[in-house]
């Protein structure tokens, strides 16, 4: 099944520090706001997601952001977060990929269909893309993504680890 995601820059950075960026366009569509890939390529030229999102050509849709309505606005999350939900408001069929509490609870609130990085390695695994979760979300983990251990095991478990 293609998938249509709209992604943030927490998911495409710690993806690139684990090594997994290379089966994402495998997974469906992957747009990236106008404030997300600028947030990407602000950071080191070495970083896996910027050369990745440099170098994409075809494999990220990389789109202007859209106008942001005040009630999403007064969320006051990121620039990136709030391009990402802007975007899959405007777009149903489209899921939100967002890491961060705040956004994450603001995506609910407007009905969005979201995942996290989590999700997304776990699906990954079912897809035979790659073949064991656990020593992604450690290297993932080690990059910066902060979720409790009981929601790793929970994801591991559930992808049959």
């Amino acid at each position: 099944m293609t998938e249509n995601w709209i992604i943030d820059a927490s998911p495409l950075i710690l993806l690139g520090k684990a090594g997994q960026l290379g089966w994402l366009p495998q997974m469906g569509r992957i747009v990236v706001p106008e404030s997300v890939a600028a947030e990407v390529v602000a950071g080191s030229p070495a970083d896996p997601a910027r050369q990745w999102l440099e170098a994409a050509e075809g494999a990220a849709c990389i789109v202007r952001d859209l106008v942001f309505t005040s009630d999403l606005l007064a969320w006051d999350l990121g620039a990136g977060e709030t391009a990402v939900i802007a975007m899959a408001r405007a777009n149903p069929g489209h899921e939100a990929v967002l890491d961060d509490a705040a956004a994450r609870r603001c995506a609910m609130v407007f009905g969005i269909p979201m995942r996290g990085s989590l999700s997304i390695v776990a699906l990954a695994k079912r897809r035979g893309l790659i073949t064991a979760c656990r020593p992604v979300f450690d290297k993932m983990l080690a990059a910066g993504l902060y979720v409790s251990p009981a929601l790793v095991e929970q994801v591991a478990l559930a992808a049959g680890e």
